[in-house]
Formats: structure tokens, sequence, C-alpha cells
């Protein structure tokens, strides 16, 4: 993908129905394993790239995405006070912050000022994509690419078997049924019936609410994403 005049030029054109996301980091590395990372994915279309927080406005307005995946630390303009500006003037878009620190006031306060998640960078490229379009389904439960927590629930104290642990560590990966489903090998009529095992045994009633009893309990061996 060629973009001329630099990091900061706009990519025009692209597939309609697809997620529409902008990057913004200051960094030409990053920005590189950025791309190629949505790139795999033939449902996201990168609409612009910025490499400073006084860029993205302006892209926003000229590209019109779905998500600006944002830096926390931007030349020029933090990514914070850019956080802040989108949610003013464009409440539509989903912010996504990206950030090289764990910080939980920095995760706290992009939470505050209106983020869909919060992604560290050493996350793994290919939960990347997944990741964008949790933030735009507002399905986002923990900060994306730390370390797993200690677990302060085991799941058999909880009642949960190991296939139905699997699927609800599927579950906070963002996958359907259907994909889970392939991923296991079995009927998707049985992911739901475990799923419904599921809920009973944790007393919640949707699988947005299983994910969330599941972070907030430290089950499974792979948390994702953080809520303010």
């Amino acid at each position: 993908m060629s973009h001329p005049g630099g990091v900061a030029s706009v990519i025009k054109g692209g597939v309609m129905g697809r997620l529409k996301v902008l990057i913004a980091d200051d960094h030409r590395l990053m920005l590189h394993s950025i791309r190629l990372a949505l790139d795999a994915d033939d449902e996201i279309e990168i609409v612009a790239e910025a490499d400073s927080g006084a860029k993205v406005l302006p892209f926003i307005g000229q590209t019109g995405p779905d998500l600006v995946l944002l830096d926390v630390r931007m030349p020029g303009m933090d990514g914070l006070t850019v956080l802040e500006r989108i949610r003013e003037r464009y409440p539509q878009v989903r912010v996504a912050m990206l950030s090289g620190v764990d910080d939980p006031s920095v995760i706290q306060a992009a939470f505050d000022r209106g983020a869909s998640a919060f992604i560290v960078k050493h996350i793994d490229p290919r939960d990347l994509p997944s990741a964008l379009r949790q933030a735009v389904d507002d399905t986002v439960f923990q900060p994306l690419g730390l370390l797993a927590r200690a677990p302060s629930s085991a799941p058999d104290e909880v009642g949960l078997t190991k296939r139905q642990l699997t699927i609800l560590e599927a579950l906070q990966t963002g996958l359907s049924n259907k994909q889970i489903a392939e991923k296991l090998f079995v009927a998707e009529e049985t992911v739901k019936f475990h799923l419904t095992k599921i809920y009973r045994k944790l007393d919640v009633g949707n699988r947005t609410e299983a994910v969330r009893y599941a972070y907030e309990h430290g089950l499974g061996e792979r948390p994702l994403f953080s809520v303010a």
C-alpha cells in the first residue's frame, strides 16, 4: 500500500461496508506494523494515517472513519486531548486508545474521556482486527495485550466444565457462536446448549455479562479487554 506524502497522507477509495479505521501514531515502525495487521483482514479498510495529534480531527472530517486507533502519546497534541475533541465533534466515531504502557491511571483517564477500548502495544498483531471490531460493537472488557491476572475464582468453584471454560474463553476473544462451533468442531446448537449452562452457573443473562463476569473473577487463561 503506497502512501504518498508521508505517514500523514490520506488514503482514498476503498470498499463500502468495511470497518473504516484511521490510525494515529507518530512512530513509523508502529504504523507499519499496525497496517500489516489490519491489511490482512478483508473487512477492515485503513482510510488515513496521522503522525501527529493535530492532524487527526481534519482527517476524520475528510475520511469519515468508523473508528480511530489513537496513540496516547502524540506530538503537538496528546492522545487524551485528541480523544476529548473527537468526542465533542464526532461523537459517532469510536476511539481505541493505543499505548506502550499499562498504567491504570492512564487507562482510567482514557475511559473517563470516552474511549471504547484501550490496547497495549505488545498485543499479538493477530488479535488487533478482532479488538477493533469489538470496540465498535461495544463488547470490550479489559485492556487488550496485558498478561493474565491471577484468578480470584477457580473454574471448578463456579461449576464450569473444561468444555464450558473453553467456550467462555472463546467468548472473551469476540467469537460468534458459529465461529466457536467451527473452532471446536461441534454443532452450533451444542455451543448454544453450553452457553445456556454457563449463563445459569454464573448467574448472568447473556454473553456480554458472561464475559464481564469472567474478567472480574479472573476466569480464563487470557483476559483480553476492559471497560470503565
